[in-house]
């Protein structure tokens, strides 16, 4: 993450919504017969540059996603998010995903599919380019992207860290 502090500290006063990315169901075998549970991996954000992730596991379905939003509010990361785009393209990988997005022009939408999409409009961006290669398992993708996102830097940071007035980042 190159150094970048960008966990929020408090959920308090943030008003989350949270999207189900997927629920799979799990089967144990035991000596009495086969027993099922679920774990749902869930996203939650304020559409505003906060989102987080999380994962649940329990016997019933709505136990599992309950579970998966608790999870996902002690996992918040905060996005820069510029006229609703993302400052610069960003690569990033986890496992067997591999996750690229890159800013769009206005009007364009969000062009990604599945839990990149879930993960990207939770954040609160309407305007991106995304494309995963390697694996679709949606855990990997959902990790893969979070890291992309976390590793984004505003104008505002670039020039902080260089000294610098924010004008001078940007050759006009």
């Amino acid at each position: 993450m190159a150094g970048v502090n960008n966990r929020v500290k408090s959920t308090n006063d943030i008003e989350l919504k949270d999207r189900l990315v997927a629920i799979n169901r799990v089967t144990k075998v035991t000596k009495g017969g086969r027993t099922f549970s679920f774990a749902a991996i869930v996203v939650v954000g304020n559409e505003d540059g906060i989102v987080g992730w999380g994962l649940g596991k329990a016997g019933e379905v709505t136990t599992a996603i309950a579970k998966g939003v608790e999870a996902a509010k002690k996992n918040l990361i905060k996005v820069p998010v510029h006229k609703g785009t993302i400052p610069h393209e960003q690569f990033a990988k986890f496992g067997g995903a591999q996750v690229l997005i890159k800013p769009a022009s206005h009007g364009t939408g969000v062009k990604a599919g599945g839990a990149m999409r879930a993960v990207l409009e939770s954040v609160g961006i309407t305007d991106v380019l995304a494309k995963s290669k390697g694996s679709s398992n949606p855990h990997n993708l959902v990790k893969a992207t979070i890291a992309a996102l976390g590793e984004l830097r505003s104008p505002m940071m670039v020039a902080q860290n260089r000294g610098v007035a924010v004008e001078k980042v940007f050759k006009g």
